[in-house]
């Protein structure tokens, strides 16, 4: 446990104590760590207390997760600075300041929100810590405007950073050499996993917002020190800052999916490419005014996910408005981030970031919260008949199994949007860097893309992922070639293969939406047509104004689709659905409205088909083998639907499962030693004893259900080797199994087969992914046991040889 918060607090402390050296050498005529190694080594020990953050969050330890993150990205940014001072990048006098102040400003801020909550929750260490670093920005941004003040308080500074660390390595150390029974104030860190543990069962709450937002407030900064006249301008030695945040806020994003938090995900998302596209401003500071079209297409997907957001906190959504301001005034000036209006809005961000920062981690530490309304339109909505907000534990869970991350669905059709808008104007090939073009095609469409066909994937979407990452691949390829001096005024053959290639992976995709729903068939055929275009454009053949028209209704289908996904994953009902599949396939999708689907690692999954097997259901199970279909068998009722469901054959027989030879215990006397003693001896394990009917089977409580297992002379017996499955056995009593497919297909191997072959005749599936083996079990005749004889009926996953190793070591005994 105390591992990674060793790791990024001992992090912390090296890289205090690098800065520390380097000031205190820094009035000598050569400092004793020249900037590029200091730049280098602070890249290092960011990586690291990056690592150690987002390792430690698992935890559920959210101040020491923002004071990892936030010291991560100030050193990252920093550290590039440095870099590029050491490389003579920063030349011009007052070069080193102003790449500098910016990101001082920002972290001194920052760094003191957190103290200054680290002391209200009594985690006094990290308080410590944080503000010492603040202390030290602070005093480095005067340091920087003045040469009256000395660079000793810097060093100061981060020393007591390391003298912190020094008392926490020295509390750890006595606390394992002295087997826990020494620990220092502050070190222990046993008492802090019970009190994270204690407060993370009233809720879930994104724990990496915090750090999201703080990546706000560092690139607001960059631009809002010029407005205000504390930097004297803008140029390549601040790209290090926005483009540190950019690449933190794509992290930031993936882990508020994880965090089960899809709004602030996208949200995190967009902010990530305006980011990206002002540090490529500062390296190419020429901005094109007909980009218009697109930032206000942006302002409106910020200010539709702000009214969103605004149902889950109004306060959020309140922020959210500040980009939506944001996005005009870019689109109301010539040049852009350079003019004065986008800049006074990025002032008004900053104070709104920091002011939302001090409110996400101080509700997320301390008991008594800021009010943020969260609960206010929740109250006003549950009036409504019309509009119900989803709820409940398994609001975020697939349909299919079981997933880590929140639905990317949302900021995918997003993205969409923005990359179709963006190339709506075509660039100069003479001059292919004088346009923005490229942050919005390449980081929205492609990077962000690809990020949300990952999560896709990982939620078991095989298409919509497959889709997703094909178009961002698309979208990468061509903005950079059309867009970044790679594709040239001259066209080739080379290009129009390329773009076939393309189109014809493409049209498999437009075949499969076919079973899927409406809204993705659109959505796949009309990336088509822009795929048309860019061919046509590669043979010199494009009719003028075709590539407009097609990107527009490619943009206007994506943001249905961005609509209708948002609806469906805060609203109940479909309010804007995406259609029903065009061509329907025989038991695909056909149990969608009622056949449930959960997670086999929750107990509450296991008591749920508990539950259902009770009350005379039939549910599709993993084992240790391949997935079955199962009934209770003192509910006869369930035992003739999962008998006629499956279209049992008549040599295929139902088999009974049990999931202790305790549950055969009072019918002993009914059974010989030898099959007894071979019976113990081979289960649990895959495999399934054929032995005679006899009374015993009245001791189950079958009644009625006998008929339907077995034949009139034996019945096939196992205790599976599945705690799962015996589990489930323990809750319902003896089970009634059956292989989950019909009767000559193949046997069924994951839970989405199951779905596939059985979805709209049984009543749940409990879901754990592949099955650990692709062959049933082995099936044993054990009828004629008495005379030292067995057969077999099926040789599955255990061979012969092992079966009759057993027969033989019991008959021994």
């Amino acid at each position: 446990e105390s591992l990674h918060s060793s790791i990024g607090l001992l992090g912390i402390s090296a890289g205090s104590l690098l800065l520390a050296v380097h000031f205190y050498s820094l009035p000598r005529a050569a400092p004793l760590i020249p900037n590029t190694a200091l730049g280098v080594l602070l890249l290092i020990l960011s990586s690291l207390l990056a690592y150690a953050g987002i390792r430690r969050s698992l935890r559920n330890a959210c101040l020491f997760l923002s004071l990892c993150l936030t010291i991560s990205v100030f050193w990252c940014g920093y550290g590039v600075v440095f870099i590029l001072g050491g490389q003579g990048v920063l030349n011009d006098t007052g070069d080193f300041r102003n790449a500098l102040v910016p990101g001082l400003v920002t972290f001194t801020l920052a760094l003191l929100i957190i103290a200054v909550v680290g002391f209200l929750c009594r985690e006094v260490i990290l308080a410590m810590i944080a503000s010492a670093v603040s202390l030290a920005s602070a005093h480095e941004v005067a340091m920087r405007y003045s040469t009256a003040f000395g660079s000793s308080a810097v060093a100061c500074n981060y020393m007591i950073v390391c003298l912190v660390g020094g008392y926490f390595a020295l509390g750890r150390i006595l606390y394992f050499l002295t087997k826990e029974k020494i620990a220092l104030p502050g070190t222990d860190l046993a008492k802090k996993k019970t009190r994270e543990q204690i407060q993370s069962t009233s809720g879930s709450m994104n724990h990496f917002a915090v750090t999201g937002l703080i990546l706000n407030m560092l690139s607001a900064s960059v631009f809002g020190c010029r407005l205000l006249g504390v930097t004297g301008k803008l140029f390549i030695g601040q790209v290090p800052w926005l483009w540190a945040a950019g690449i933190y806020q794509i992290g930031i994003c993936i882990l508020s999916y994880r965090a089960m938090d899809a709004l602030m995900a996208t949200f995190f998302g967009f902010t990530s490419i305006l980011k990206f596209a002002g540090g490529y401003c500062l390296l190419y500071p020429i901005w094109q005014p007909f980009f218009s079209p697109f930032l206000v297409v942006f302002s409106i997907l910020f200010l539709v996910l702000a009214l969103f957001l605004t149902l889950k906190s109004p306060v959020d959504g309140l922020y959210l408005l500040f980009y939506v301001a944001y996005c005009i005034a870019l689109a109301c000036r010539p040049k852009g981030f350079f003019e004065g209006g986008p800049q006074g809005v990025d002032v008004a961000i900053f104070v709104a970031s920091a002011l939302m920062t001090l409110i996400h981690l101080y509700n997320v530490k301390a008991s008594a919260k800021i009010p943020t309304g969260r609960g206010a339109v929740k109250a006003l909505l549950a009036r409504s008949s019309f509009l119900k907000l989803r709820e409940g534990a398994n609001l975020h869970a697939p349909y299919l199994g079981y997933s880590k991350y929140a639905d990317a669905d949302v900021l995918g059709y997003a993205c969409s949007v923005l990359a179709s808008f963006a190339i709506t104007m075509t660039g100069d090939p003479q001059a292919p860097l004088a346009t923005v073009v490229i942050p919005w095609v390449v980081v929205a469409g492609g990077i962000l893309k690809l990020l949300g066909g990952s999560v896709a994937f990982a939620r078991g979407k095989t298409l919509e992922s497959s889709a997703f990452i094909l178009y961002a691949v698309m979208w990468i390829i061509w903005g950079l070639t059309r867009y970044g001096g790679l594709y040239g005024t001259t066209r080739s053959f080379h290009a129009a293969v390329g773009i076939i290639a393309f189109m014809l992976f493409n049209g498999f995709i437009v075949f499969c939406t076919l079973f899927l729903n409406i809204a993705w068939f659109f959505y796949s055929l009309t990336f088509l047509l822009i795929a048309v275009s860019f061919l046509l454009d590669a043979i010199h053949a494009l009719p003028a104004g075709y590539d407009i028209a097609a990107t527009l209704i490619f943009g206007l289908v994506s943001f249905y689709c961005f609509l209708s996904a948002l609806f469906n994953s805060v609203f109940e009902g479909s309010c804007l659905p995406m259609g029903r599949p065009i061509v329907q396939l025989s038991g695909v999708g056909g149990g969608k409205t009622k056949c449930l689907h959960l997670p086999a690692r929750k107990a509450s999954s296991v008591k749920r088909i508990a539950d259902i097997l009770k009350n005379g259901g039939t549910c599709g199970i993993p084992t240790d083998t391949v997935y079955v279909l199962v009934a209770a068998c003192n509910r006869p009722d369930a035992v003739e639907k999962a008998h006629h469901s499956k279209r049992q054959a008549q040599d295929r027989p139902m088999s009974l499962w049990i999931s202790s030879l305790k549950q055969l215990e009072p019918a002993k006397h009914l059974f010989t030693p030898l099959l007894w003693d071979f019976m113990k001896a081979a289960w649990p394990s895959p495999i399934s004893l054929v032995i005679p009917r006899g009374e015993w089977v009245d001791f189950l409580g079958m009644k009625d259900s006998a008929k339907y297992v077995g034949t009139p002379q034996s019945i096939a017996v196992r205790i599976p080797d599945c705690s799962v499955t015996t589990h489930l056995i323990d809750l319902v009593g003896p089970i009634v199994v059956t292989s989950a497919n019909p009767t000559g297909e193949a046997d069924t191997t994951h839970h989405n087969q199951v779905y596939a072959k059985l979805g709209d005749k049984v009543d749940a599936v409990l879901c754990d992914g592949p099955s650990p083996e692709n062959i049933a079990s082995t099936v044993v005749d054990c009828t004629k046991i008495d005379s030292g004889n067995i057969g077999f009926f099926r040789v599955g996953i255990i061979p012969k040889s092992q079966v009759l190793q057993i027969l033989e070591q019991v008959q021994k005994k």
